[in-house]
């Protein structure tokens, strides 16, 4: 069963559309993942500096004029391998859609309203409707044989 391979997961969130970050992450927890392996980066449209955000926090000025990302938290979470990148959004915007593109993630999963060709698995629900979500994903996960990924 894929869901046991499941350690490490990747959370991408629109911080614009979506507020309930902690309340995803109890029902990520809830399905067996360990809190400490599930990494957030949360998107802002309106990225402010001086603010002091909860999560690592990013925006269109985290690119440069050539289309790289700099910011150092996001080149990482890029990087890293995980086992599972939830892109959490509903709503195509390109620097969400850049960092879902870019990621090492091993499955990738979304909503149908993303371009489908960014995840191998779209949730056909919207963002508020989180717990829907998580137990549409995880009934999916349980029946994908880890080899087919």
């Amino acid at each position: 069963m894929f869901t046991t391979d499941i350690q490490t997961v990747g959370l991408l969130v629109d911080g614009n559309d979506f507020s309930k970050k902690e309340a995803l992450l109890t029902e990520l927890v809830s399905k067996g993942i360990v809190e400490k392996n599930i990494k957030i980066v949360v998107y802002k449209d309106k990225f402010d500096k001086k603010e002091a955000y909860t999560c690592p926090t990013f925006g269109i000025n985290h690119l440069n004029w050539s289309g790289k990302v700099t910011e150092g938290f996001l080149k990482d979470f890029i990087k890293e391998e995980f086992d599972l990148l939830i892109s959490y959004y509903d709503v195509e915007k390109p620097m969400l859609m850049l960092v879902t593109q870019n990621s090492k993630a091993k499955f990738k999963v979304g909503f149908t309203t993303i371009d489908k060709r960014l995840n191998r698995l779209m949730i056909n629900t919207n963002v508020r409707e989180y717990k829907v979500f998580v137990n549409e994903l995880f009934k999916y996960l349980k029946n994908i044989k880890p080899n087919t990924i």
